[in-house]
């Protein structure tokens, strides 16, 4: 069920409409990849991966979460679901650093070009390495971040692969999902 009936919907690859920069940017990208995706817009927002699932009406497991890790000055993008957490240590294994640390407001804007709460997996600036759970790929379509916090898109687990180049790594919590980390 949507919570919020007021969305648009557009299939970058056949139509093109007037959207705010960032997301422009994303559905550019898409379009020049010859992706197949679908970016929404929602008149709630979609800041959180739940406040996305709600508004799109899936389960809060498909929502795909791009944070950011500052792994020993280089900045990683890690895909989680939205019902997990990421693992810093795992993301610094899997990256072979001594440790690796959640990025700051601005060191996402940095990297990324996108405001948190608003950041989508492609294009980057400044992102040297994308890594993806493949708890998230074992869904049909994946929903991502599309440049703000009213904007998410659709695409299938591999398109999100070849669009974002990532490479799929164990980097949840092994904390059962629910679990407050702290």
């Amino acid at each position: 069920m949507l919570v919020n009936n007021e969305r648009r919907a557009v299939r970058v690859t056949l139509a093109r409409m007037s959207w705010p920069k960032p997301v422009a940017r994303v559905a550019a990208y898409a379009r020049e990849a010859g992706a197949e995706l679908r970016v929404e817009e929602f008149g709630e927002g979609t800041p959180t991966a739940r406040e996305a699932a709600q508004a799109i009406g899936c389960e809060l497991g498909a929502i795909g979460k791009s944070l950011v890790f500052d792994c020993d000055g280089r900045y990683v993008l890690v895909l989680v679901p939205g019902d997990r957490r990421a693992d810093p240590d795992k993301v610094a294994r899997a990256t072979g650093v001594a440790r690796a640390r959640v990025a700051s407001v601005e060191e996402v804007e940095q990297a990324t070009g996108f405001a948190p709460g608003a950041v989508a997996p492609f294009p980057l600036r400044r992102v040297e390495r994308v890594l993806v759970d493949p708890l998230l790929l074992a869904h049909p379509v994946v929903w991502v971040g599309a440049g703000t916090d009213r904007h998410m898109a659709a695409l299938a687990p591999a398109e999100l692969v070849r669009l974002t180049r990532a490479e799929s790594v164990d980097t949840v919590s092994d904390a059962p999902p629910g679990t407050i980390h702290r």
